[in-house]
């Protein structure tokens, strides 16, 4: 999946760097957010009405609601944190999601890379972005402990944790033929979507004895069909080795030993791996007895069996994501804790509406009262109900909880991180900041460039006095070359259409480097090999060697050639001229691994550079 390769090391100090700026800049903007809501609302104090008092909820939240809602916020801040990690803009496309899509079908692959293209053309907004929505998300569940916004809380966690399992997870791996429970199946975001959901149900259905048993039941049918794929003959897991190669489980415990991590945890790692190489067939019927077991007890709906089976589970999870999930955080590239935690969570939260619902309500209760509603002594505003409603907004806002105020702050960071992620997904073209990342920024240059007088592809003369008027792309391509002049060419078509209707006060322009292949058949036939033929505001010129050569020494261009005549190697460069016919900048222009993200950054660095010579009129 090219798509998602961006051709840089996970660790480009480019790209690093302008990351953790990012990160700092937003994280700035985030405390104003919360800053200016606590500020305006203390200025809005006085809007109050004297006689109007927050009123508590009549019933508190249900504790297993509460764990699910604190749980998983706890866990959104944390994966948020995970994913400011230095490595994650450039690595996450190419070295978590594209492994992790290599084994499904086809259509998951593309719809994955999709989104993986888009990733690695904007790897700063995205990475930032993913950052701040989630931490927004887990400060929202914290914060919001009841009514509407605990509520809408809890869809916002449901709906980004569905887009990182089809996204980010490729549906959790369950189109994959290597499908199992101990390696994170079906994807820790399914069990945060799941969570989410529960949250976002209306209070009465958290006092319903219908949920617990529901919860748990689910659970049991999950384990099962778990336990069935476990057991399933020739998928591996019976096999500690198989042909002198490891079997399935071995070779996943083997590869989270080998990440960088505590040696301690490592070592752990590697012990178990070994373990399981040697007696494949005994853990592996651990596995399935501890699967199936509590998935039986669970589908009795006994509550007698219901607390073995819970800690059966929690026990069970625990020892699978230190073991085999090797919790899942480590290596510089870990977004999450895994599937055994959130999973867990679940589970304990439906054993304990199983054991706490029917003793603690009735089977259906309003919801409280939200937060931002007061009830004064005295009131004239009434509404149907007998409540006292601010007239406008800013009495709404003066008459605030402490806890609703924190969450629309919280919604201000989702955006903070969102709308900027969105807004690259509908830009087709790469940051410049990939460009850059190879080549360093450019060298600004303020002199008038050398004059040049060749002949174009098609035998015409044209001198750079000719094109005054209009600003210029200057570049410098061996016709015969096979590597990297194509890709430069290709470059600078993008820009030109990148340019749009700025794109007919521009030309493109390439000057012959190869002095054995000066004649125009050598420019016209790479013209024809690279589609340029038909781009009307391009010319690559060329010339006798005699002409060529003072071009060359002027824009301090060199090329070497071995005996046989073949290209030893040239310069890359791109120059940008102005209209007036002055140098304004010298890229370098080496087009590196030439990805299509780092192409794409090219052309948006060459057409932005030609827009600031234009404006420099």
């Amino acid at each position: 999946m090219p798509g998602m390769n961006s051709g840089l090391n996970v660790n480009d100090p480019t790209v690093t760097q302008a990351f953790k700026y990012a990160l700092v800049h937003q994280g700035i903007i985030a405390v104003l957010i919360f800053g200016a809501l606590s500020i305006l609302w203390a200025a809005l104090g006085q809007l109050k009405r004297p006689a109007a008092a927050e009123q508590d909820p009549a019933d508190p939240e249900p504790s297993w609601r509460q764990l699910l809602r604190i749980g998983f916020g706890i866990l959104w801040i944390f994966d948020g944190i995970l994913q400011a990690q230095p490595a994650m803009p450039v690595g996450l496309p190419s070295q978590v999601i594209e492994p992790t899509a290599a084994s499904s079908p086809h259509w998951v692959q593309h719809l994955v890379n999709w989104a993986g293209t888009t990733w690695s053309y904007h790897p700063i907004q995205a990475a930032a972005g993913v950052v701040w929505i989630q931490v927004g998300i887990g400060v929202w569940l914290l914060v919001a402990a009841c009514g509407r916004m605990s509520r809408l809380a809890g869809a916002a966690s449901a709906g980004w944790a569905i887009l990182v399992w089809v996204f980010g997870e490729s549906f959790g791996g369950i189109l994959a033929p290597s499908l199992s429970w101990l390696t994170g199946a079906p994807g820790s975001a399914v069990f945060y979507a799941v969570a989410g959901a529960l949250i976002a149900l209306p209070l009465r259905s958290w006092r319903s004895a219908r949920l617990g048993p529901l919860i748990l039941t689910g659970t049991g049918v999950f384990l099962a069909g778990m336990a069935i794929l476990q057991a399933w003959p020739g998928r591996g897991f019976w096999q500690g080795s198989f042909g002198g190669q490891p079997g399935s489980l071995t070779a996943m415990v083997q590869s989270m030993a080998g990440v960088s991590q505590p040696s301690a945890i490592s070592g752990l790692l590697s012990w178990f791996g070994g373990l399981v190489r040697s007696n494949g067939f005994i853990v592996n019927l651990v596995v399935v007895i501890l699967l199936a077991g509590p998935a039986i007890a669970l589908l009795t709906r006994r509550r007698s069996l219901a607390r073995p089976a819970v800690i059966t589970i929690v026990v069970f999870g625990l020892a699978d994501w230190v073991l085999v999930q090797d919790l899942g955080i480590f290596g510089g590239l870990g977004t999450d804790p895994n599937s055994a935690i959130p999973m867990i969570l679940l589970v304990m939260a439906g054993y304990l509406a199983l054991v706490h619902a029917p003793q603690e309500a009735p089977s259906v209760v309003p919801d409280p009262v939200p937060a931002t509603s007061t009830v004064p002594a005295t009131s004239t505003a009434t509404g149907s109900q007998g409540r006292w409603r601010p007239a406008s907004w800013p009495g709404r806002l003066a008459t605030m909880s402490i806890r609703t105020l924190a969450a629309a702050g919280a919604i201000g960071v989702i955006l903070l991180g969102g709308i900027p992620m969105a807004a690259a997904q509908v830009s087709s073209n790469a940051a410049p900041i990939l460009a850059e990342s190879i080549d360093g920024s450019s060298a600004p240059l303020a002199s008038p460039a050398p004059p040049i007088a060749l002949t174009d592809e098609h035998g015409r003369p044209v001198s750079l006095a000719g094109l005054r008027g209009k600003a210029v792309l200057l570049t410098f391509l061996d016709p015969v070359c096979v590597t990297q002049c194509p890709i430069e060419a290709q470059e600078f078509k993008q820009a030109g259409v990148l340019l749009g209707a700025d794109g007919s006060q521009v030309e493109l322009v390439a000057v012959n480097l190869n002095p054995l292949y000066s004649s125009t058949a050598y420019t016209s036939a790479f013209d024809r090999a690279e589609g340029l033929g038909g781009v009307r505001n391009w010319l690559f010129l060329t010339g006798r060697p005699a002409q060529l050569q003072p071009v060359w020494r002027a824009y301090g261009q060199a090329s070497q050639t071995l005996p046989a005549g073949s290209m030893l190697g040239h310069g890359d460069s791109a120059f940008v001229i102005d209209p007036s016919g002055r140098l304004r900048e010298e890229l370098n222009f080496n087009p590196g691994p030439g990805t299509a993200a780092t192409e794409s950054s090219f052309a948006s660095e060459l057409a932005a550079a030609a827009r600031q010579a234009l404006g420099a009129r």
